[in-house]
């Protein structure tokens, strides 16, 4: 199975402790294969206030954070019985596991955190098998052949035409492949 992204519905104004007991029972219950990221999707503004700038940090969606794992009855049991969580989006209830969020909606999110789906430096190295989900090379495998997480832009080693043509794209648009 995949990793993909989740979004948990937690008391709100309990996203940060609920991430920190969160990752604390991955680590103790030896889940760290099946849970990988867990994040409160904030932002920073800048606030004026009396002529004086502040940085504030706001948090996007108030009582939900994001979970990057592998949907497994033991990653979703122990998500669900963790303490201030309230359940998963996307879920009937009555047992049924939750819907996955799309790539192109957890990218959103990430990149306006400053953040990426794919963790560069743990994800992405040559030889690394990928999937582009989007832009004009949709759909195709190719096969990692350099990375600028700088620019987030990866350059790929794709079969066109029966050619191996090196091709750009944005990490956004690729997901890795088993």
């Amino acid at each position: 199975m995949d990793k993909q992204w989740y979004v948990v519905n937690t008391y709100s104004g309990h996203e940060n402790k609920v991430k920190e007991k969160l990752e604390m029972r991955a680590q103790s219950m030896d889940m760290k294969d099946f849970i990988f990221r867990v994040i409160v999707p904030e932002q920073k503004e800048i606030e004026v206030k009396d002529g004086v700038e502040k940085e504030k940090i706001r948090k996007m969606f108030p009582g939900y954070i994001l979970v990057e794992m592998v949907m497994s009855d033991e990653a979703w049991y122990v998500i669900r019985n963790t303490p201030g969580v309230t359940g998963f989006i996307g879920s009937s209830g009555k047992g049924a596991k939750p819907t996955p969020l799309q790539p192109f909606e957890v990218d959103k999110i990430l990149n306006n955190m400053g953040m990426s789906r794919i963790d560069v430096n743990k994800e992405l190295e040559k030889g690394t098998r990928v999937r582009i989900i989007s832009g004009p090379f949709a759909d195709m495998f190719g096969v990692i052949d350099e990375v600028d997480a700088a620019n987030q832009k990866a350059l790929l080693l794709v079969d066109l035409f029966g050619q191996e043509t090196s091709v750009e794209v944005e990490i956004a648009e690729i997901e890795v492949t088993n």
